[in-house]
């Protein structure tokens, strides 16, 4: 297995991962997410793929993609009260549920970590929905920690 930089030939097999992750979501957060979607289409994934400031890295098995992140480089506000850096932000990170507890995840991340500070970012962030106890264990095994908490009321 190797990761790699996701190209157009990968279309098929992220638009069925990405499926696989709404699901997730959708039975966490059905008052959010609509199921029977996809985060994005196959138009936006080939914007996304030419994107300058976007990565998109998978895991590659003989042509099968096992696993995608989604990366977008970041910084913070130019403001007198924040601190100034480049991060990159994980949009989103899966396994093919057949592949689970194989190391791919962990592999993705490394991945992303070493292509974050080879340009020039000090943090990586992510969020994940509540209720998603597997992905949050999963990160916090890795080593991330809350950074912050968003919160909301229905009305």
């Amino acid at each position: 297995m190797i990761i790699r930089d996701a190209q157009n030939k990968d279309i098929p097999q992220l638009l069925e991962l990405l499926s696989e992750v709404l699901e997730i979501h959708a039975k966490i957060k059905p008052d959010y997410f609509v199921s029977g979607h996809t985060k994005y289409s196959e138009a936006e994934l080939e914007a996304i793929l030419k994107a300058e400031d976007l990565k998109v890295y998978v895991a590659d098995e003989d042509g099968r993609v096992l696993g995608y992140a989604f990366c977008m480089l970041q910084e913070t506000l130019h403001k007198p009260f924040v601190v100034s850096f480049k991060y990159m932000y994980i949009d989103d990170l899966c396994v093919d549920s057949a592949c689970r507890g194989k190391g791919i995840g962990k592999k993705l991340f490394a991945h992303v970590c070493k292509e974050a500070n080879a340009l020039g970012c000090r943090d990586i962030t992510l969020n994940v929905w509540e209720g998603n106890d597997s992905a949050r264990a999963f990160y916090e095994s890795l080593g991330m920690k809350v950074q912050k908490t968003t919160m909301e009321i229905t009305l």
